[in-house]
């Protein structure tokens, strides 16, 4: 994403036409130098922010010492001290100098007379000065040629001019002329930006990074490629569960939306603070350099590559280092959106404390949005309270980033009025996010009429999970026709959650073919719950392999029920095992027992019986019956009943009973037989009858069987 560049940055790149006033001292030919470098006259400052020139540095005596000179008539002390006189602002006092040095052949003093007229606004006698110089040799003046041909439209001419101006090394010629083949999308303007940035011009070295940076990206993305409704609030599973958490860290959609991704630097170590950069012993930068040491990795180097598209080849890693060499050149250079992205980069990477230092220099410069990325990153490392001050900061010169995020940190905190008064901060600064997270904060309140107003507001403005948020609730109201529509809308945005909903909307009508077109969608984008449901689907149409491959997907994303279907199909392909041989190891646990494991663990019920069942078969009954018994706490009567078994064969009958009698309160069968057998057992004949009645009805029909006989049995004996 492109940034906007600022008033400044916009009057430097040429883009507009402005005056030349405001680039007067780059605009006059330096002819000062010659008494303290002994150099040719004609050369100009290199770049257009600098004010360390040894121009500035002239003694009264030394002046007074040129003035003597050029009254007795020498041209280059007149060229000289009209020079000085023009920085100064005198130009009264500068034209009669710079005129007769002119007169006499001298080439700066005609170059630096333009600069004066043009302050004047002779416009048109200024460039005939300048047309003068610029032949005669002088790059300053062929730079000002050709600006002042771009300002009025003939682009031709103001390439011929800036190009002579380039190639004679001057930097704002270079410069120029890159902002001209720019902006017609000319691929000859990165060099000249390199021309330019190598010789010391911080704009050049800027936008020289960013076009490397934009290179780098396209060559990463080069390398890519029935559920419960999602999308009313922070969601927590699969897809939702990711981009909740990218809202929440600010990277996308909603909540604070996060600072975009980009970098600089100049050659040098990494670790080489610029002029103005922090020192170590910042509080904030000891808080990251914690986090760093204590983890090795902090999480928002983790979640910037779990959440990069596609990984970075060769060149492109390439092509990002160089672009972060730039923006390290033009950020030690006091450039502080270079320093910016420079962070970027290094948080991208994992170093925080170097991205820190560049964030702590920009927002100090007043970059709003360098104080909103700090402040996520000192969020990240567990200074809540730090953050908070910098998205103050950020938030108070019009971030709605660092507003956004100043809601979502009063709302987390039970703090309703202060959260909304942020969100509505975060909507006047122009962020539609506010808008969206304003209906959040409703929904969670149960106000949902003020919910639909926000959603709306968000969704017309091209919010795609807030249209998806307001499809939800129109569902949820009843209203599935008024419904279908936002949830196209949000899925044609890339809503991966609308996708998957609109799965569900076809499921319930029966449209099975259009739902799985929707879930396969949503499946591709990542979405677990919607992999889960496409490999459902590959399983009942016979596609075994398709099935496991999207289990696959969705058990590694976290689905417990994946999981124990996938493990399900690796258990059917498994053959029957033998009886142990004597001395035989006891065989390790297979890929389908460790899926069933995770399912599990993550309290599926029917993957712990099974588990159960499978450290039974191994012979571990503590870990069979660890399981059984969880699983039965939970309400399994499968897990209850085998519980029961390995309860009886330790001679436990009464809690086995107690167990047996649980399952077969919840239809088991077998529970509700056996729970009739240890009543015969202990003579309690009108008790069995009744288990066995209910075995009968439960069955199933061998255990009905079976229960019938026993029933007719115990009648005999009570009739008898």
């Amino acid at each position: 994403m492109e940034f906007m560049g600022d008033r400044a940055t916009l009057l430097e790149t040429g883009r507009f036409g402005q005056p030349h006033a405001g680039d007067v001292a780059d605009a006059i030919d330096v002819a000062v130098r010659v008494d303290h470098m002994g150099k040719d006259r004609n050369v100009t400052s290199h770049d257009n922010t600098d004010d360390n020139s040894a121009d500035t540095v002239e003694t009264a005596g030394a002046e007074a010492r040129h003035r003597s000179a050029a009254d007795a008539g020498d041209t280059a002390a007149m060229s000289v001290l009209g020079a000085l006189l023009l920085r100064r602002g005198d130009l009264d006092g500068a034209e009669p100098y710079l005129r007769g040095a002119t007169a006499d052949g001298d080439r700066a003093a005609a170059n630096n007379l333009g600069v004066l007229l043009h302050q004047r606004g002779y416009a048109d006698e200024a460039a005939g000065w300048w047309r003068i110089a610029a032949v005669a040799g002088s790059a300053a003046a062929a730079h000002a040629l050709g600006r002042h041909f771009r300002e009025r439209g003939d682009e031709p001419a103001a390439e011929y001019w800036l190009r002579q101006s380039a190639e004679q090394g001057h930097a704002l010629g270079a410069y120029a002329l890159a902002d001209l083949l720019e902006h017609r999308s000319d691929v000859g303007a990165e060099r000249w930006l390199r021309t330019a940035a190598e010789q010391g011009h911080r704009e050049a070295a800027y936008r020289l990074a960013r076009a490397l940076e934009r290179r780098a990206a396209e060559e990463c993305r080069k390398t890519d490629g029935v559920g419960r409704l999602v999308g009313t609030g922070p969601v927590e599973t699969g897809a939702a569960r990711d981009a909740v958490r990218r809202a929440r860290r600010g990277e996308d959609g909603a909540r604070p939306v996060g600072v975009p991704k980009g970098g600089a630097g100049r050659p040098g170590r990494r670790d080489e603070p610029g002029p103005g950069a922090v020192g170590p012993t910042d509080p904030a930068l000891r808080v990251l350099t914690n986090a760093e040491t204590a983890s090795g990795e902090h999480p928002a180097g983790r979640r910037a590559r779990d959440g990069a598209q596609g990984l970075p080849t060769d060149q492109g890693s390439a092509l990002l280092d160089e672009a972060a060499q730039w923006y390290r050149q033009a950020a030690a250079r006091g450039h502080r959106r270079a320093a910016l992205h420079l962070g970027a980069i290094l948080e991208r990477r994992g170093q925080l404390k170097e991205a820190g230092r560049w964030y702590l220099t920009a927002a100090k410069d007043g970059e709003a949005r360098a104080a909103c990325a700090l402040a996520f990153l000192l969020r990240d490392a567990g200074d809540e309270e730090s953050a908070a001050v910098w998205w103050l900061r950020a938030a108070q010169e019009g971030d709605g980033n660092a507003a956004n995020a100043l809601g979502a940190l009063h709302a987390a905190r039970g703090e309703a009025q202060t959260a909304e008064r942020w969100y509505r901060a975060a909507m006047d600064a122009g962020d539609v996010n506010g808008a969206y997270n304003l209906g959040l904060l409703c929904a969670a309140q149960d106000r949902t009429a003020q919910a639909e107003q926000w959603y709306r507001r968000a969704a017309y403005a091209g919010h795609r999970e807030a249209a998806n948020a307001l499809a939800v609730l129109l569902l949820q109201a009843g209203d599935p026709v008024g419904a279908e529509p936002w949830f196209s809308k949000a899925a044609e945005a890339g809503s991966v959650d609308a996708a998957f909903n609109l799965g569900i909307l076809h499921a319930g009508r029966d449209d099975d073919r259009t739902a799985l077109t929707w879930y396969e969608r949503a499946a591709a984008a990542g979405h677990t719950e919607a992999a889960l449901q496409v490999g459902i689907a590959l399983l009942r149409d016979g596609d075994e392999q398709g099935a496991e491959r999207h289990l696959r997907c969705a058990a590694g994303g976290g689905s417990a029920e994946a999981a124990f279907r996938l493990a399900s199909v690796l258990d059917a392909r498994r053959p029957p095992p033998g009886p142990p041989a004597l001395g035989e190891p006891v065989a390790e646990k297979s890929e389908c027992e460790e899926w069933y494991e995770r399912a599990a663990e993550q309290g599926h019920r029917r993957a712990q019986v099974r588990v159960g069942m499978l450290a039974a078969a191994r012979g571990d009954m503590a870990d069979a019956a660890r399981w059984y018994r969880e699983a039965a706490e939970a309400g399994s009567r499968s897990g209850a009943f085998n519980l029961g078994l390995l309860l009886a064969r330790e001679g436990s009958e009464r809690e086995a009973s107690l167990w047996w009698t649980r399952a077969a309160r919840a239809g088991h069968g077998r529970a509700a037989l056996r729970l009739a057998l240890l009543a015969a057992r202990r003579g309690e004949l009108a008790e069995g009858q009744r288990w066995c009645a209910r075995a009968v009805e439960l069955g199933p029909a061998e255990v009905a069987e079976r229960a019938a006989r026993l029933r007719e049995a115990l009648l005999q004996e009570l009739t008898a």
